[in-house]
Order: structure tokens, then C-alpha cells, then sequence
């Protein structure tokens, strides 16, 4: 729904696109007209017109987007001609001139006077004259669309930009000609605005034969949203890994649609429907979460243990950071976290929403019928779930079971918490969730932290403007992790720890050497800190210093 509205506003802002004004003489032509009998079936008959047409060009993208090594060097060709329009007015005029055409011979059949029919095809008309020169607010949505991919949804998404763009003409078509003469002045400005961006795209296509995109281009793309998109992930669906008091269970509910996932790994899309007479465990997940990395070596130890006895595990990839939207950064993370099982990515918390779910992680237990029976969520009491799966198990195949209690000893990150209470919270360091921050100068109390050097803080994270900077907090866990990204620049960055001023030693973690030396080279979870006696934990002084400019720090967290 969210996005619906957010293509909806877009749509409203189309008006003070350049490419809009040519199309704002076929509006004004109804405006002495009753708007119901003319004005009105003019702008439905142009909001159909561009949801069909914009949704045939997602379909094509769609399917470029998603072919091999053929279609990302027809995607190349077709960025280029696509510029070279922009660049130039009369190939612009050849290229859209089959468009042009069918509006002008539909505005050749209209009356003078017009009745409702008349006026829809009008709009019909005036549709595919706007369709060709789509702006850039356009762009975006069309963007996100192709990445959901071609369906009713996609559809309903374009049509609610159509009906805001109708929405603002509307509203034009009210102020009436005072507002065309108004905009008469920068009718000129279209042309270096349309060849701007015909050189911007030409220039992205440059940068990805150079192999560019996958570092560079692809985080200064993200500029724009993360920070949008983060702010909504943090006010619709805030982290509670530990619940201190658990909703009431969903048991006796049947499975959720699993429609609304924008991708499937390691499966092609699975249905309730096909699920039947199958044991069902959802696990809803995000790959930077520590509560549900150390949730893996028993999910992954189940699948192996009961996958040839009737038991699918399907991980719902809810992101919690707009990093982890990435389709691309969730498959390499579930390559190297060795998942084998079906990954849903729920980037639009489809799925979520469906099963009314609140947590990371969280697990839920259905049976061959599709009927929920038992949840659990956060860490911990595996034996409970495992005995749950073995007795849904049971239901179908009561004998030859696989028989004995799991025990999976997870490394690096994977490895199961303390569960000690005095552990040192998880601490977000963007705006939206920071706490326990004091200035540079001061001491750090436990659990308190600060910024040294010069840094952007944003909702969702802190970005160092200029190396050398710091990060220092003072800790009580065994195991010490920080969500970081090397930037929009892309550049892998290097860093140093120091515990206590000293170099960790044998405290080092996964991701750096006994020297405190480690590079960051993509945005995911870091362990930093394993101490190797837990027997000895106190307060120690954590400190991290980078020496490249561009870093991004998300979340602490700890065990």
C-alpha cells in the first residue's frame, strides 16, 4: 500500500516535469466544457492509456532484467538508443513516431463537440502522446516496478502514478489557460534537461562496461532512497528480536500467501497449495541480524536431518537496514552463509504483514494440512522446536523417522550467544534508534560510545566525511559486531581495533587478524571481538579506527 501511495504522489509531481507541457494543449482544450461530460473522461482515458503502455515496457525490462549474459548487452543497447533520443529531437521524433501517429490520427476523429466516449478517446489519445517522454519521476517508479516484476500489481502500481499525473492535470485543467502561459517560459529549458539526461545515461552505460556498476554506480543510486526507505523500514517494523512479552500465538491460522515475495532462491516460487502434505517452518530472517545468524546452524542441521522426510524450510528474507533490499547482496549472502534451503525475499514485507509478524527471528511451525501449530521467536530452546518438527513429522510418515537431538556448534558470527543479561544492548548509531552517545572528549560509562573525527549521521547510519576517524564503546560480551558498508564510493576501506589500547590478540574476531587490522569491502555483519576466556568478561574499551574516508556504520551488537 505504502508504494502505491509514494507512485501516487509521484504521479502528482509529473506536472513540473518538462516533458509534461506539450501535453497540457490537449488538456486545456476541454476547459469551457462541463469537466464530467469532457475533462473528466479525457484524464481516465490517459491514466489507462499509460498504465497499459508503461506496463508493456516493464514487461520488456522485466525480462531484460532477468535474462543472462545475451540480455545485459541488450539492456546495454537499449540504455544507449534510449539516450541518443534524449540527446537528439529528431531521432526522439523517429523513435516515438508509431506513438505519435495513433494519437494524432484519434485526435483527427474527434468533434467539436464532444460527448463521454469522444473525450475518453481524446485522453486515450493524449496517453500515448505523454507515454513516449516519461521524465524522470517516472523513472523511479518504473524502476521499481520492473524489479517486482510484471503483474497485477505492477499494474496497479502504474496506475496509481497515472491517476496522480491525471490528478495535478485535473487541477491544471481548473487554473485553465493562465497556467499554460505561465509555463510558456521554460518550455526551453526541455531540451538541455532531456539532453542532460541522455548524457547522464550514456555515461552510466560507459561506467558499466567498465564494470563500475557493482561498486560505484550502484551505491550512488542508493543515495536517494536509503535514507526514505530506511525511515519507513524503522517506523513500520521496528527490531524485536527478544521479545520481552510474546503476541498471541498464531496457532490454529492456516499458511499465509507467499505471492508477495519480490524473489525466490535456491526454489522457484512455492504456493500454500504445493505445500500441502509437507511440514512447513517459516523462518523470518535478515542477513545482517545476529539473532538470526546464530539461529543458522540449527536451521541448516534440520534441513539436512528431515528434508527427505517431508520437511521444507522456506527463510522469509525481511530486510531491516535499505542495504539488504538488494536482491543481489541477499544472494551472495545466502552463498556464503551456505543456505541451501528456499529464500522468499520479502523486500516489501508482503509476507510479513501476512503473518501479522513483529520479530527477527521468528519461526513458524505448520503442518501437512497448512495449519499453523507453534511459533517460537528469537534465539534459543531448539530441543522445544525440533521436538515440534519431529511430531508434525510423525503425523505423516510415523515411522523411520530420523530420531535424536540436534546439537549444532556454529563458527565466527554463527556461534551460539552467552545468554548473559548483563550483556551490552544492541545499539543503533543512526538518528532514527541511537542511544548511550556522549562527545568524543568524554569517558565512556559501560555501554556508552562516541564519534571521533568528522562524520554525517543520518537515520540510518554514520558516514565518515574525512579519515582518520573513530568509533569507541565500552562493551561487556564475549563477542563484539558492527554492521558496516564501504560507502557510496565503493572503495573496499581499512580499519584497525584496539581493546583496551592494545592490539586484541587472541580476542580477535572472525573478520580481523590478532594485529586488530581488517578491511571492509561490503555491507554486512562484522565480528570484531571473540574473547577467547568468556570466563573473564568485564568492561573493556572498544576502539576502531578507519583510515579511508566513506565507511558506514549501521548497529553494535553483541554476545
Amino acid at each position: 500500500m505504502i508504494f502505491w501511495v509514494l507512485a501516487y504522489l509521484g504521479g502528482v509531481l509529473t506536472i513540473l516535469s518538462p516533458c509534461i507541457l506539450p501535453v497540457l494543449p490537449f488538456v486545456f482544450s476541454t476547459a469551457e466544457q462541463p469537466f464530467r461530460k469532457s475533462g473528466l473522461p479525457l484524464l481516465a482515458g490517459m491514466a489507462v492509456t499509460f498504465a497499459a503502455v508503461a506496463t508493456l515496457a516493464v514487461a520488456g525490462g522485466g525480462w531484460v532484467v532477468h535474462a543472462n549474459e545475451w540480455g545485459r548487452w541488450l539492456a546495454l543497447g537499449m540504455l544507449s538508443l534510449f539516450a541518443l533520443t534524449l540527446l537528439s529531437p529528431g531521432l526522439a521524433e523517429r523513435f516515438t513516431r508509431p506513438f505519435t501517429r495513433l494519437g494524432g490520427t484519434l485526435l483527427q476523429s474527434e468533434q467539436e463537440e464532444r460527448g463521454l466516449g469522444a473525450s475518453f478517446i481524446l485522453g486515450v489519445a493524449t496517453g500515448f502522446l505523454w507515454a513516449p517522454c516519461a521524465g524522470p519521476i517516472l523513472g523511479l517508479v518504473l524502476t521499481g516496478a520492473a524489479l517486482r516484476g510484471t503483474s497485477v500489481n505492477t499494474s496497479v502500481l502504474l496506475l496509481a502514478y497515472a491517476l496522480g499525473a491525471a490528478t495535478s492535470l485535473a487541477a491544471a485543467l481548473a487554473a485553465g489557460g493562465k497556467l499554460l502561459k505561465g509555463m510558456k517560459r521554460y518550455l526551453g529549458a526541455d531540451v538541455w534537461v532531456r539532453r542532460g539526461l541522455g548524457l547522464l545515461v550514456l555515461l552510466g552505460v560507459l561506467a558499466i562496461l567498465l564494470g563500475w556498476d557493482r561498486g560505484v554506480l550502484t551505491r550512488l543510486s542508493r543515495i536517494r532512497t536509503e535514507s526514505l526507505e530506511q525511515t519507513l523500514i524503522a517506523l513500520l517494523h521496528p527490531k524485536a528480536a527478544e521479545p520481552a512479552a510474546l503476541p498471541q500465538a498464531s496457532s490454529g491460522n492456516v499458511l499465509a500467501s507467499l505471492s508477495g515475495a519480490t524473489g525466490w532462491i535456491n526454489s522457484p516460487p512455492l504456493t500454500p497449495e504445493a505445500l500441502k502434505g509437507k511440514v512447513v517452518l517459516i523462518d523470518f530472517w535478515t542477513y545482517s541480524c545476529i539473532n538470526c545468524l546464530r539461529t543458522l546452524p540449527y536451521l541448516k542441521g534440520w534441513y539436512e536431518k528431515y528434508k527427505d522426510s517431508g520437511l521444507v524450510i522456506i527463510g522469509v528474507h525481511a530486510p531491516e537496514f535499505a542495504f539488504e533490499k538488494d536482491p543481489n547482496n541477499v544472494q551472495k549472502a545466502v552463498r556464503e552463509l551456505g543456505i541451501s534451503y528456499p529464500i522468499a525475499i520479502d523486500s516489501q514485507y508482503a509476507i510479513w504483514n501476512a503473518f501479522g509478524n513483529q520479530y527477527w527471528p521468528a519461526h513458524y511451525f505448520i503442518d501437512a494440512t497448512g495449519t499453523i501449530r507453534h511459533h517460537h521467536f528469537g534465539e534459543g530452546d531448539y530441543p522445544e522446536s525440533e521436538q515440534e518438527i519431529q511430531k508434525l513429522l510423525a503425523e505423516i510418515h510415523p515411522k523411520n523417522l530420523p530420531s535424536g537431538t540436534l546439537i549444532a556448534l556454529g563458527g565466527g558470527a554463527e556461534a551460539a550467544s552467552l545468554g548473559n543479561t548483563e550483556l551490552s544492548p544492541e545499539t543503533y548509531i543512526g538518528t532514527a534508534r541511537a542511544e548511550n552517545r556522549v562527545p568524543p572528549t568524554q569517558t565512556l560509562a559501560p555501554n556508552q560510545w562516541s564519534l571521533n573525527g568528522v562524520w554525517t549521521v543520518g537515520r540510518e547510519n554514520a558516514t565518515l566525511t574525512h579519515a582518520p576517524g573513530k568509533i569507541r564503546y565500552r562493551f561487556h560480551a564475549r563477542d563484539l559486531h558492527l554492521v558496516l558498508g564501504p560507502g557510496p564510493s565503493g572503495s573496499p576501506v581499512h580499519f584497525v581495533v584496539r581493546v583496551d589500547g592494545k592490539e586484541p590478540g587472541a580476542d580477535h574476531g572472525s573478520d580481523i587478524d590478532s594485529s586488530g587490522h581488517g578491511l571492509i569491502h561490503e555491507q554486512r555483519l562484522y565480528q570484531l571481538i571473540r574473547q577467547a576466556n568468556p570466563m573473564e568478561i568485564h568492561n573493556r574499551l572498544f576502539e576502531i579506527e578507519f583510515t579511508d574516508p566513506g565507511v558506514e556504520a549501521f548497529a553494535f551488537t553483541f554476545g
